[in-house]
Parts: structure tokens; C-alpha cells; sequence
């Protein structure tokens, strides 16, 4: 099968981790840049070392690399501000782009809810970390019952959350939140991300709250272990810290529901998470960082697959 050339916008963890699962990986992708701003950056120096064609002028560096007209697919691991950039760019030369930041430009993607086989659009969002974890909870449970409401809350360690991470919060509680809607199926979704600084760090744990209409709960539970297993197929470390708790709600316990009103005759069901890394290149408790990459390695080869099928 013929490899797509890809390149990296972003040479810091997000961007080295996915050069090496593309490396080390993938068998019809195959990395040819990786693009930076610090001449001094790690991922730059591990890129050289293996062969890659790098530069640190950003993207008016990649423009003019030699491997530019052969690139097909880009992957962007910066921020949600320079994607607008990026996208405004690459987009004049008809490049695929795998947004890996917050910014939104392009449809949602998640493996497991919605990576079908037909045309991919030019640019695709990555939605967040907390998103690639919680959203196919959500969607398992909205395929069973309405899902109402939907609360994700992402606890990442502290270590593992760099300058994009920190920069991009806002973004990632408004595009975390849209995909629960969006892909979940939840009428209302809201997102909230803690940084925990304990040490040693923790491995990135998500709680999913639905409150949905009432329907079996063996059906609900049967259908959150089928998606988790889907997830697992592209992320090992990815799964049910313990069982899917349920709890009746209605009578004397009715909940309020941001800009819903009162929710009194349903279940609210509860589900705990835990996502390890793969320790390609970041620690095992970075969770947060390896989802996306597994993620975005997942659509680069859906990408490249349909590359091939039209050629």
C-alpha cells in the first residue's frame, strides 16, 4: 500500500508523541516533517535524528521545504489561535489538516462515534483531550435513552498539561462541551478540566454524568462496555475505572438543569474513567496527551486509506 506524506506542525509532546506512533506504527502513513518554532526543542532534535526534514520558522518554514508539494496530510499540534493561521494557509494549497487544538474549525471527529468511510472534509477537529475520552460515553448512552444533560469532568495531572494545554482552557471547556451535544447526543453539555499537581502525577481519570430518560439499565451498561471497547482498539489504556452506577431521579430529588429547567423522572448515570498512555514518547500518566495522538493517528490512516481506494 502506498504511504502518505505527512507533516507536524508542532514540535512540542503532542506533536513528538504522534511522530513516533506514526513511525512505529502506522503502515500507510509516513512522516516526513516536522515544524516548529524553538530552534532548541526536543521534538525538532528528535525529528533530525530520525531523518525527518525540519525547520523552526513555523509555518513559513514548511512552505518552503523541499517535501512541501509531496505532503498530502498535516497534522497541527499548537494552539487553537495559530490553527486559525495554519488553516488559512495550507488551506490554499489543498492540504488535509488533523486539528489537534481546540480550535474548531473543521467538524468534530472521534473515532469511535463517527470515523466512517466516506469523504473526509479538508479539516478535521480533534475536539479536545476530555472529549476524545467522554464523548463516546455519552453517544453509548444516547443510543439507548435521551440523554438531557451531560457533565464531563477531565482531571489531568498538572505535569502533563504544557503551555498549549494552559493557553487553549477556555476553548477546551466551550469545544468539549459542543461535542457532547454535538456528537454525544446530549441536549445540553458542559465540560470542566482540573489540573491536579499531585506527585506523583495521576493518570488522566474522566467522570461522565448523563441525566437521561429511563430505559434498562443492563442495556445502558451493555452499550457504554461496547464503546469502551471500540475506544480500547485505538487506545489500550482506555477504560472503566469501575462499574456504571445508576441512580433513579424524580419524587423528592429532582435536579435543575442549566437553562432546561427540572429534571424529576429519569436516571442520572455516572461513569468513571481512566485513560494510561502508551509511553511512546510521554509518560504513562500523560493519558491526556496519548488519546489525542491515538486519535489523530486513527483519522490519518482512515485519510489515508480512502487516498489509496481513489488512486
Amino acid at each position: 500500500m502506498h504511504k502518505i506524506k505527512a507533516a507536524i506542525i508542532g514540535s512540542g509532546n503532542i506533536g513528538t508523541d504522534l511522530m513516533l506512533k506514526i513511525d512505529t506504527m502506522s503502515d500507510t502513513l509516513e512522516m516526513v516533517a516536522m515544524i516548529g518554532v524553538d530552534p532548541d526543542s526536543e521534538g525538532l532534535a528528535i525529528a533530525r535524528s530520525r531523518g525527518k526534514a525540519t525547520t523552526d520558522a513555523g509555518i513559513a518554514g514548511l512552505l518552503e521545504l523541499d517535501e512541501f508539494a509531496d505532503i498530502d496530510i498535516v497534522f497541527d499540534a499548537t494552539s487553537a489561535r495559530a490553527h486559525h493561521h495554519h488553516d488559512a494557509v495550507l488551506g490554499a494549497y489543498g492540504k488535509m489538516l488533523v486539528d489537534l487544538t481546540p480550535a474548531a474549525i473543521g467538524p468534530f471527529v472521534v473515532p469511535s462515534v463517527n470515523l466512517g468511510n466516506g469523504t473526509m472534509p479538508r479539516n478535521v477537529n480533534m475536539v479536545t483531550c476530555g472529549g476524545q475520552a467522554t464523548v463516546p460515553i455519552v453517544a453509548a448512552v444516547s443510543a439507548v435513552t435521551k440523554v438531557h444533560y451531560a457533565e464531563i469532568v477531565a482531571s489531568i495531572a498538572s505535569r502533563s498539561a504544557g503551555p498549549g494545554t494552559r493557553s487553549n482552557i477556555d476553548e477546551f471547556t466551550e469545544t468539549t462541551a459542543s461535542a457532547l451535544e454535538r456528537l454525544g447526543g446530549a441536549t445540553r453539555g458542559k465540560a470542566i478540566i482540573v489540573l491536579n499537581p499531585a506527585e506523583p502525577p495521576m493518570m488522566m481519570r474522566d467522570t461522565v454524568y448523563c441525566l437521561c430518560d429511563a430505559a434498562s439499565t443492563d442495556e445502558i451498561t451493555a452499550s457504554i462496555e461496547a464503546m469502551v471497547e471500540d475506544v480500547r482498539r485505538y487506545v489500550p489504556g482506555y477504560r472503566l475505572k469501575q462499574a456504571v452506577q445508576f441512580e433513579p431521579v424524580g419524587g423528592n430529588s429532582p435536579i435543575d438543569i442549566p437553562d432546561l429547567g427540572r429534571f424529576d423522572a429519569g436516571l442520572k448515570v455516572t461513569v468513571f474513567l481512566e485513560v494510561e498512555g502508551a509511553g511512546h514518547y510521554l509518560p504513562s500518566y500523560a493519558g491526556n496527551l496519548d488519546i489525542m495522538t491515538s486519535a489523530a493517528l486513527r483519522v490519518g490512516e482512515r485519510y489515508a486509506a480512502s487516498r489509496n481506494r481513489a488512486a
